[in-house]
């Protein structure tokens, strides 16, 4: 029988051959609507991706020619050295904080995890504007800790170390979940092993479990990395925008948009290929990890 042409069915018994007719006819109609459907799904991903890519296409097409010659700006500069700084900062931070906390939640060593696992990620779903007023209510000279932090001399709101935090703020919960996912995927037979050889819970997680989970780790914190670097409203409202002090990449954007557009293109594509650049080592790190 040639491909395409219908089965001959006058020699199947009685009753048989019915059957397979309607079979068949079922089978062309599933098909016919299994490419309907991914003509349906072909399109919709292509409305989809038109819409991200076209405004990313924009600002590198309207940047990227000059964007050398923009960066050269003093003040350009200056937003991309203290963004760098801080967010390293933040992330390092992060990591030193994050890490054990991650490991308390995965391996449920603390009450009431749960209840922590929520709130550290209660972050990621708070619009930016309320973690900057939460900050600021918190740490402020009139915030909770105001009294405290003014009897030690020690000022947070509107300097870079307010930066810091709310870029913290913002970018743990991002490291923090791909660490506990990192961490749960590791047999607890191969730490289990190694206290039964003698080992402390300490050398376990220097040796054992941070080497096991070291690609989820370091996948975390460059999407923390990433999400600082790009960190805006809670960055405005706790720290300000003070040229040098506190004006990150997301500030100098959105203020010389008003006065220098063309250094506003050119910070915009320099985090759009950073950003690129993240999303495409997170993704070879999550490869290497399977």
């Amino acid at each position: 029988m040639q491909s395409g042409s219908q089965p001959n069915l006058s020699n199947a018994p009685d009753g048989v051959q019915p059957r397979i007719s309607a079979g068949i006819r079922r089978a062309s109609r599933a098909s016919d609507l299994q490419g309907g459907v991914r003509w349906a799904a072909v399109v919709a991903a292509a409305a989809l991706l038109t819409l991200v890519m076209l405004p990313l296409l924009a600002i590198t097409l309207r940047a990227a020619p000059t964007a050398a010659e923009a960066m050269g700006h003093a003040e350009a500069t200056s937003a991309l050295g203290l963004t760098l700084v801080t967010s390293l900062t933040a992330v390092g931070t992060i990591i030193i904080l994050g890490t054990p906390t991650a490991w308390l939640i995965a391996r449920r060593r603390i009450k009431g995890w749960r209840v922590i696992d929520a709130i550290l990620d209660l972050p990621t779903v708070l619009p930016p504007s309320v973690a900057g007023i939460g900050l600021l209510l918190a740490f402020g000279r009139r915030g909770l800790l105001g009294p405290v932090l003014n009897a030690a001399d020690i000022e947070l709101a509107f300097t870079t170390a307010a930066v810091v935090m709310a870029q913290m703020f913002v970018a743990a919960p991002l490291y923090i979940r791909a660490a506990v996912i990192g961490l749960r995927q590791i047999d607890p037979d191969l730490e289990h092993v190694a206290m039964v050889e003698g080992a402390t819970t300490l050398q376990v997680f220097r040796y054992v479990t941070l080497p096991l989970s070291a690609p989820a780790l370091l996948s975390g914190s460059v999407l923390a990395w990433a999400r600082a670097l790009g960190e805006f409203g809670a960055t405005i409202l706790f720290a300000g925008n003070i040229v040098g002090i506190t004006q990150t990449m997301s500030l100098a954007i959105y203020i010389n948009f008003q006065s220098d557009t063309q250094a506003a293109l050119a910070l915009a594509f320099v985090l759009v290929a950073v950003s690129f650049v993240v999303l495409i080592a997170v993704r070879l790190l999550r490869q290497s990890d399977v």
